[in-house]
């Protein structure tokens, strides 16, 4: 008979092209046992402000990947994507609506984890890092700012294709880290899910005593939230260990 109790499940919705948040997730978990995590795709492969951009993130498509990770019973469903920091935290909402309705599983995004970290450690100033072009830098700045979330500083590499942002390496991070670092906001963001800003997050906050919220570790650790499950080791950005 299959056993009465097991470890809490989490789905992820991942744009096809990513090939970071996955390893980077269990990495962040090391030997946890108490939770898993389950993975569909849907097609992304360009990140841009236009409408061919904009339809990879459609709410239809969303629907169709929850229903397939419902079959697994998972206990939370989160579409690991930050396209909602630029389309707004309205569409997000709107995923995440469409995702209840067709599984009645709780759900979130890399967005609204994001918007729900900044209210919990009372996030209100930014320094953002991305590895977008500079006019999606600067929608997200708009739409974190009618959350009431203020950009100080920022930088974006100037990719998109979605695949490239996987390979920017910890060394072409770092620089730009410590000078966004260095205007003192109130936390540091890496904002994209296939961008591998956890591995230096307790090295630049060590550094400069500046909290760093990377986007797949802010995904899991809502994700860690809504399971009720314990949450995430210092070393992945203090403000998210528990």
């Amino acid at each position: 008979m299959p056993s009465a109790t097991r470890p809490a499940r989490i789905g992820m919705i991942v744009p096809s092209s990513n090939t970071c948040l996955e390893p980077q997730s269990y990495r962040i978990l090391g030997d946890r046992d108490d939770v898993t995590i389950h993975f569909t795709r849907i097609p992304v492969t360009r990140i841009a402000l236009d409408d061919s951009s904009d339809r990879q993130f459609d709410p239809t498509v969303m629907r169709a990947a929850g229903q397939l990770l419902a079959t697994a019973d998972v206990d939370v469903i989160a579409w690991n994507g930050t396209s909602g920091s630029w389309l707004g935290a309205e569409h997000d909402r709107g995923l995440v609506q469409e995702i209840r309705d067709a599984t009645g599983i709780p759900a979130t995004t890399s967005t609204l984890a994001y918007l729900e970290a900044f209210r919990s450690f009372g996030t209100e100033r930014i320094g953002l890092f991305t590895p977008y072009t500079e006019d999606v830098n600067r929608a997200i700045m708009a739409s974190y700012q009618r959350d009431g979330i203020k950009t100080i500083d920022h930088r974006a590499l100037g990719l998109s294709d979605n695949e490239s942002f996987g390979r920017v390496t910890d060394d072409e991070m770092r620089p730009a880290s410590l000078e966004l670092a260095s205007a003192r906001p109130d936390a540091l963001i890496y904002l994209c899910t296939n961008l591998y800003g956890a591995n230096i997050a307790a090295e630049v906050e060590s550094e400069t005593g500046v909290p760093v919220l990377d986007s797949v570790a802010v995904t899991l650790w809502h994700c860690l939230k809504i399971a009720g499950s314990p949450l995430l080791a210092p070393r992945w950005g203090r403000l998210l260990a528990g």
